[in-house]
């Protein structure tokens, strides 16, 4: 059986990656860069009633963020589908019974797919393949004068990961460089 595109691309995307490597770098030069984790799991096995045939991939995305011993997480819940263009990511709000600050694979109440709604806020990433790398990200305005910008570079190598949020065009999070994941072994 041949393997898909949105098969290939989540066998990119699913696992542990962590930039360890990247923060020891930066921490020798002296510079402020986030330890951080992410733990991409899908997850429709946790999704009920989807049609039997359904085309897509939901998957938990679990970050986990340290910076100047301050920790933070930030777990959202995708789905990925396969369109003639490339590889779609849409963000959806934590499904009900479940705390959109806290949300893992191992705690997420199982939820029915006709409940989950999309993010009113996040606009959808549309990813491409050139050479075995998938590039891809968007724009989205969470409010009037809040602009967060997410691009991302996938490969066998890496997760490149660029987030940003602007205020009123001026940056209040994010960095210079992008963070660079690689996988790492359980």
């Amino acid at each position: 059986m041949a393997t898909s595109t949105l098969d290939s691309f989540m066998s990119l995307l699913l696992g542990r990656f962590d930039n360890r490597e990247q923060f020891e770098a930066k921490k020798a030069a002296g510079e402020v860069f986030p330890f951080a984790r992410h733990v991409n799991t899908a997850c429709n096995d946790k999704i009920l009633g989807l049609p039997a045939d359904f085309p897509g991939v939901f998957m938990i995305e679990e970050s986990y963020y340290e910076t100047d011993g301050k920790k933070s997480s930030s777990p959202h819940l995708f789905l990925f589908t396969e369109e003639s263009e490339g590889v779609l990511l849409t963000s959806y709000d934590a499904p009900e019974g479940n705390d959109k600050r806290t949300l893992s694979y191992d705690t997420m109440v199982p939820a029915e797919y006709a409940s989950l709604k999309k993010s009113g806020k996040f606009v959808p990433a549309l990813y491409c393949e050139h050479d075995g790398v998938w590039e891809g990200g968007s724009d989205s305005m969470f409010t009037p004068a809040m602009k967060f910008h997410l691009f991302e570079r996938f490969s066998a190598d890496a997760l490149e990961v660029t987030e940003t949020m602007e205020v009123n065009g001026r940056r209040v999070f994010g960095f210079d460089d992008p963070i660079v994941y690689h996988r790492v072994q359980d």
